[in-house]
């Protein structure tokens, strides 16, 4: 199997049903902690959502460094911004339906137009927070943060990824958007798993002559994985990508993916208009075009309902990725 060894992934990897799961939520609260042991300018708004935000592990050791806003957004952006312009280094949490969904006026002009270093937590995010339905479902937040000039984009694909890129956005001199899950999704990346703002890493795929590649984000990263696995039982070679980092984006890894396989399916637990798949589309475009298939939300609000069953009937498990590799394939020149 060719699981890229120096990702250093779980070993059972492929047994679903054994393998452990945790919400990136968790990855963020405990990696929010970790930032503020670290270093003191960092501070905590939160908009009522304390425990679902995860940010309780903050509050509860840094009191006198968290402030909770109530249910206004708007207000805790702008707030935020203030505290970044006299030296502190705020994450702002919400649902992402309302950060940024209810606040991106704030976002744009106090927050990136300043170009002040406030951390955006958009928790919940995806069709798969289930039954709370499409009032609450942020399906349309990277499409609302990547074109805002400024601002980093980062789609942890599980709870030690969110740790990890929790405590990077303390480093990054700016405002950076961290978009996270509700529900449990599979643990399969280790403490050891290499993680690096703006690059993407291959984790699954040979370096024989490729078929197709796959990029994705997020939770469904491990789609995409079972996904690899299954197809090369069929014969294909397929490469799969964790592109966690939507802005900036490693373009070198992303070209030369498209290059050896000569196609590319994108995935994402998002609408396909502007999300990760579009960024990926603009690159290849420019560098190396070739024929694509997007997976993701097509153009729908979303739905109550399980979470799993949600990420099935939207179009995003395991089978409709295999499918889109198969249609792409008949695409290649």
């Amino acid at each position: 199997m060719p699981i890229n060894p120096k990702v250093k992934l779980v070993l059972n990897i492929l047994e679903f049903k054994t393998i452990e799961q945790a919400p990136t939520r968790k990855g963020y609260g405990e990696g929010l902690l970790a930032a503020g042991e670290a270093n003191e300018k960092v501070v905590a708004l939160c908009a009522d959502l304390t425990e679902s935000t995860q940010m309780h592990l903050f509050a509860k050791k840094f009191p006198q460094r968290f402030i909770e806003m109530g249910v206004a957004e708007q207000n805790m952006a702008t707030v935020a911004a203030g505290l970044a312009n006299y030296g502190k280094i705020p994450f702002i949490s919400s649902y992402a339906m309302f950060s940024p969904g209810r606040n991106w006026e704030q976002i744009r002009t106090t927050i990136c137009y300043n170009d002040v270093p406030v951390k955006i937590a958009g928790s919940h995010a995806g069709v798969s927070v289930g039954p709370d339905g499409a009032t609450h479902q942020a399906i349309e937040d990277i499409a609302l943060m990547r074109p805002i000039p400024n601002m980093t984009v980062i789609n942890p694909c599980d709870v030690h990824e969110a740790r990890k890129a929790t405590m990077a956005a303390v480093d990054i001199n700016g405002p950076v958007y961290l978009r996270f899950a509700r529900e449990k999704t599979p643990v399969f990346t280790t403490i050891e798993s290499p993680f690096e703002v703006g690059r993407a890493e291959v984790l699954f795929g040979s370096s024989e002559k490729l078929d197709v590649s796959i990029v994705a984000c997020g939770p469904l990263v491990y789609n995409a994985i079972l996904a690899a696995a299954d197809l090369e039982k069929e014969g294909l070679k397929i490469r799969v990508i964790n592109n966690h980092t939507i802005k900036p984006m490693d373009e070198k890894t992303i070209i030369q993916a498209a290059r050896d396989a000569g196609a590319v399916v994108t995935v994402e637990e998002h609408q396909v208009q502007g999300g990760m798949g579009s960024a990926v589309a603009e690159v290849l475009a420019k560098n190396c075009p070739v024929p694509m298939e997007f997976i993701g939300v097509q153009n729908r609000f979303g739905e109550s309902g399980a979470p799993n069953e949600l990420v099935e009937a939207f179009g995003m498990g395991v089978s409709h990725i295999k499918e889109a590799v198969k249609r792409v394939l008949k695409r290649k020149k």
